[in-house]
């Protein structure tokens, strides 16, 4: 893995919106895997501001969401369904057929999962997938004790990954106990990975996808598996890497 840091959270968002636009001008077709939370909107609001100024086109761009609460409607603003428009593609010309997220209220979960993970088969993968990394060392929604080779699947939220996400609902118990995310399996398809880190909250994590064995305890690990993978963190993301003297690059 590269490690590429920045000074705060501004910084990388203006690195990661680049080296999107930098993939989507430079191809005939173009797929992204996009994630959701705090982490990657100040990128989304970097790809708006090109899209009004410089008129990049996503009409030839496929985009496929690493996950989705289970039980949530795609009009519910905590879905990420509605994350999505609400923070990018409402603002873009991309055409709605090309947008792909999981469906968290199909009748069949399992069979949805299975569905959404031929679609990224078809591909062989995205061409830049954009990652944040959770405090307990999840990417998507795989928690501690994923599997490396496991697919896109259901799976229930740990306790502490509910919490985390509690700040985005009225209270806790409408945080939803279950999610579809792409496995790490397929994350490690794509072609390339943007893994964005900001703030002192990351730093326990950041230095631990780096430090710790590869292992599905820390799901993080098995970024450093993959041979094209770059992380973008601020100086506050990075503080525990240069404390321990880590070697990261």
């Amino acid at each position: 893995m590269k490690l590429v840091k920045v000074r705060n959270s501004e910084e990388m968002s203006i690195f990661a919106a680049s080296r999107i636009i930098e993939k989507v001008r430079s191809s005939s077709s173009c797929s992204l895997g996009l994630a959701t939370g705090g982490t990657p909107v100040g990128t989304y609001e970097y790809l708006i501001d090109d899209f009004k100024k410089k008129q990049t086109t996503y009409k030839h761009v496929y985009t496929y969401n690493l996950d989705e609460y289970v039980g949530l409607e795609s009009g519910d603003p905590n879905s990420y369904h509605y994350f999505m428009y609400n923070h990018l593609f409402n603002y873009i010309d991309i055409p709605t057929g090309n947008v792909n997220i999981p469906n968290g209220m199909a009748c069949n979960l399992k069979e949805e999962a299975i569905s959404y993970e031929e679609k990224i088969e078809q591909i062989r993968g995205v061409d830049l997938q954009l990652l944040g990394i959770g405090e307990n060392g999840h990417i998507g929604f795989n928690e501690p004790g994923t599997a490396f080779n496991r697919p896109t699947h259901v799976l229930a939220l740990t306790e502490s990954t509910r919490q985390v996400n509690a700040r985005y609902f009225s209270n806790y118990e409408e945080v939803p106990t279950h999610a579809i995310t792409m496995g790490i399996s397929t994350i490690l398809k794509s072609k390339e990975i943007l893994l964005l880190a900001s703030g002192e909250s990351k730093a326990e994590a950041v230095y631990r996808m780096f430090s710790e064995p590869i292992s599905s305890d820390y799901p993080a690990t098995a970024l450093r598996t993959h041979s094209n993978v770059v992380v973008v963190a601020d100086e506050k993301a990075v503080s525990k890497l240069e404390e321990f003297n880590t070697n990261y690059s």
